[in-house]
C-alpha cells in the first residue's frame, strides 16, 4: 500500500512539474526497465548485450525528446539506426554461447520498453507545448482499468478470459474495466481540456481493449520462462514490467489514433 501510494506520488509529480522531471522520470524508467528484461530473459541463460542496450534505450528515448521539444533536428533519430548493427558485431567479441538469440534479446529487450516510452513524448508534446495533461490522463485511465477489472472482477467474476495465461482474469473483470475506464475517460474531457472529448473517449476505449491484452502479454512471456514476477524492485508489486505492462501496449495505439484522428 505505501509503495503504491509513494509510486503514485511521484509519478503525478514528476509528470506535473515540468518537463524535464517528466522527462527524467521515464528515461529511469526506460533504463530500469530494460535491465529488468534482460535479468528477466538472464533465466533462461540468455546473454543480451545490457550496456548496449541500456545505450540503444537511452539513444532513442532521449532523441525521440529532443525532437519533440524541438531543440534538434528530426535527424538526430537517426543516430539510433546503426545501434542494432553494432549490437550484432559486438556480439563477436563477446564470445558468449548463444550468441543470435542473444542479439535478439538485447534488440527485442530495446525496443520493447524505449520504443512506447519514445513515443509517449508524442503525447506530451501533441500540441505546440508541452502539457503533462494527455500522459497523466492516460496513466488515470490505466488505473482505472486496473481498479474496475478487480472490483468487478472479484465480486461478480465467474467466466475465465484466457484461462491458459492468465486464471484469475474473467470477463466480467475486464467489462467492468472497461466500463469504469470509459467513464473516467468521459470526465477527464472535463477536467483536462488539452484534448477533446472524442479524444479522451477514444483513448478510454484503446486503455479498455488494448491495455488487458498488454497485461496478458507480459504473463505470456513470464509464463515461457518460469517466474511469475518480472522482478523483485518494487516490494508487493513485483518489478516494474509487472506495473507497466498495460501502458507499454497501450502508448503505440494511442499514439497512432491521436495522430490519425
Amino acid at each position: 500500500m505505501i509503495v503504491g501510494v509513494l509510486g503514485a506520488a511521484v509519478f503525478i509529480g514528476g509528470i506535473w512539474f515540468s518537463e524535464w522531471t517528466y522527462f527524467l522520470l521515464f528515461l529511469g524508467l526506460t533504463l530500469l526497465g530494460i535491465s529488468e528484461f534482460y535479468t528477466l530473459v538472464g533465466v533462461q541463460g540468455m546473454r543480451p548485450n545490457r550496456p548496449l542496450g541500456l545505450i540503444l534505450g537511452a539513444v532513442f528515448y532521449t532523441s525521440m525528446f529532443l525532437v519533440q521539444k524541438r531543440m534538434a533536428a528530426s535527424e538526430l533519430l537517426y543516430l539510433s539506426l546503426p545501434l542494432p548493427f553494432v549490437v550484432i558485431i559486438a556480439e563477436m567479441y563477446r564470445k558468449k554461447p548463444q550468441p543470435f538469440t542473444n542479439i535478439a534479446f538485447t534488440i527485442l529487450g530495446a525496443l520493447y520498453i524505449a520504443g512506447p516510452f519514445g513515443m509517449l513524448h508524442l503525447l506530451g508534446y501533441f500540441g505546440e507545448e508541452y502539457s503533462w495533461q494527455p500522459i497523466l490522463g492516460l496513466m488515470l485511465l490505466i488505473w482505472a482499468s486496473d481498479t474496475g477489472a478487480y472490483i468487478f472482477g472479484k465480486n461478480f467474476g465467474k467466466h475465465k478470459l484466457f484461462e491458459r495465461i492468465s486464471p484469475g482474469k474473467t470477463w466480467e473483470g475486464w467489462a467492468g474495466g472497461a466500463l469504469l475506464t470509459i467513464l473516467v475517460g468521459y470526465g477527464l474531457s472535463y477536467l483536462f481540456p488539452d484534448l477533446e472529448a472524442y479524444q479522451w473517449i477514444g483513448i478510454a476505449v484503446i486503455v479498455g481493449v488494448v491495455g488487458v491484452l498488454g497485461d496478458l502479454s507480459e504473463s505470456l512471456l513470464k509464463r515461457s520462462l518460469g517466474v511469475k514476477d518480472s522482478g523483485t524492485l518494487l516490494p508487493g508489486h513485483g518489478g516494474l514490467l509487472d506495473r507497466f505492462d498495460s501502458l507499454l501496449m497501450v502508448i503505440p495505439f494511442v499514439v497512432a489514433f491521436l495522430q490519425i484522428f
